[in-house]
């Protein structure tokens, strides 16, 4: 009898034990993110402030943390994953490393085509590449789309970055799934003849290169552009008075753009805190916030972008799925690579 009450005892406290750490668990969600603790710390703070849910945070590069969690595997503590863009998002799916997200909110919330197709990513923020051009030097009248960049008068007046960059791999992408890979091989050909000069340096450097007067075009995200704009620095501000902004294509498909975004990770412990966190992502105050400290444009339908992205005016936006980017990135990579795009 004494033995049996010993167990008993034994039983009832392993119960609550290991209930005990359940629950601590069932309270904690872990984040891996491309994105600076600066531009989404606060919002993961303030979600722990409502719900107590505490939020763990880790930040790195975007191909870093999807490395990482290949070589974690199912041991990876990461229960969501947070990147830049939606092609590293649709990398980390083929690398099986997300699972679905099942949430009414996340996609009566976000139009089809900024999330995936099969509900593995969600995007959280968007951005254009639209073509930015030195007031000076280039009228608005004479621009129209990406397709007429290839036109003899860009003739070394063009600066873009680097072929090995994702976002432009993403523009070819789309160019691709718009027009077949015979018209992208055509655009890039004609686009890399136009260059002012080897690619080099990021979105900004694009910028500042033209408004330093060594191009008269450049492609860029606008969130770089948004940086500048809200930027106290002087030479920021120099920069954004000479270049104005146009929306190519909007007699067609529409200017290209891009998410940053997010996924639950096939290795997630705690999916129903993840699945909330994505959907407190999503509300109207938290969209508003985050977009307005990244200098992007909400994805939720009917919030406002911020002061500064509404002055450049409204655009029609492509509507190709960013899924379809992701499937033919490396069809995309060939055709630059074709064209010698360095």
């Amino acid at each position: 009898m004494q033995m049996n009450k010993a167990l008993l005892t034994i039983t009832i406290t392993l119960f609550l034990l290991f209930s005990g750490l359940a629950q601590a668990a069932s309270s904690e969600v872990n984040v891996y993110s491309s994105r600076k603790e600066a531009l989404v710390k606060p919002l993961l703070d303030k979600f722990t402030a409502e719900t107590g849910i505490k939020v763990n945070l880790v930040t790195g590069k975007d191909d870093a943390l999807i490395t990482r969690l290949q070589k974690e595997g199912k041991r990876s503590p990461a229960d969501l994953l947070i990147t830049a863009d939606a092609g590293r998002l649709y990398r980390a799916k083929q690398a099986n490393l997300l699972q679905v997200i099942n949430s009414d909110a996340v996609n009566s919330n976000v139009p089809a085509h900024l999330r995936d197709a099969e509900n593995y990513w969600v995007g959280l923020t968007m951005r254009a590449r639209p073509i930015f051009y030195v007031k000076e030097k280039v009228q608005a009248s004479e621009l129209s789309t990406y397709e007429a960049l290839t036109a003899s008068k860009w003739a070394g007046r063009i600066c873009i970055r680097s072929s090995s960059n994702i976002y432009n791999q993403s523009l070819i992408a789309s160019v691709i799934a718009a027009d077949g890979e015979t018209a992208a091989e055509a655009f890039v050909a004609g686009l890399v003849k136009n260059f002012a000069r080897p690619p080099a340096g990021g979105d900004t450097d694009q910028l500042k290169a033209a408004a330093a007067g060594m191009c008269d075009i450049a492609i860029a995200n606008t969130y770089y552009f948004g940086r500048l704009a809200t930027s106290n620095k002087a030479q920021d501000q120099q920069v954004v008075n000479k270049l104005g902004v146009f929306w190519p294509n909007q007699q067609g498909r529409g200017t290209h753009v891009n998410v940053s975004g997010i996924g639950i990770t096939q290795a997630a412990k705690n999916v129903p805190a993840a699945t909330q966190l994505i959907e407190f992502m999503l509300t109207q105050q938290a969209q508003t916030w985050y977009a307005e400290v990244n200098n992007e444009y909400p994805v939720v339908t009917g919030v406002a972008p911020s002061a500064t992205l509404t002055s450049w005016g409204e655009f029609k936006a492509d509507a190709t799925n960013l899924t379809k980017l992701g499937e033919l990135n490396r069809r995309a990579v060939e055709v630059m690579d074709r064209a010698g795009w360095k």
